[in-house]
């Protein structure tokens, strides 16, 4: 983490994570993460929200171990690199994001406690596990997956950001 390129996020997973294997065999995850801003308006004293998206990459063991721990409504602890990837899409389009990819990971404890299991060290040529205990966080007894009402005072992201449904405030 150097050359400048270094960012720390705590925020919300808006989507349960998605493992995916690349064609050598490399595990790789995907999930999404809401980290919201707030601020006071100094001129009407009214407290004022903005959230922000980001796609969050996590590849070999950290992936799995996302995969198995993390779920939608996990408040969460990335820090990494901003990335930004092109492709061409089959109509000839050319696109491009911007996305964290993660080099380490973890659950926030302001609001949670969690369970720490370490992994097993394997070598080189021994194959990659799909299901590995990381961290089991709960809130209060209640798992992180669990969903939270939508506080009032304000509407939900919409399924238009980035095409992911996102029908509450993740926080």
């Amino acid at each position: 983490m150097s050359n400048g390129n270094t960012v720390v996020l705590v925020g919300n997973v808006t989507r349960d994570p998605e493992l995916r294997f690349t064609a050598t065999g490399q595990a790789t995850s995907t999930f999404g993460l809401a980290v919201n801003r707030r601020w006071q308006n100094r001129q009407t004293q009214e407290w004022e929200e903005a959230t922000s998206f980001f796609d969050v990459v996590c590849w070999r063991e950290m992936a799995e171990n996302a995969a198995e721990s993390l779920a939608r409504g996990a408040r969460v602890i990335v820090t990494g690199r901003l990335e930004q990837r092109s492709w061409e899409t089959p109509e000839g389009d050319k696109r491009s994001k911007v996305e964290v990819v993660a080099d380490e990971l973890g659950p926030s404890l302001r609001w949670a406690t969690a369970q720490v299991t370490k992994n097993e060290r394997r070598g080189p040529s021994e194959p990659a596990q799909v299901s590995r205990s990381g961290y089991q966080a709960r809130d209060r007894g209640a798992p992180l997956a669990q969903k939270e009402p939508a506080p009032s005072g304000g509407p939900a992201p919409s399924a238009g950001a980035g095409g992911y449904g996102y029908d509450e405030e993740p926080f």
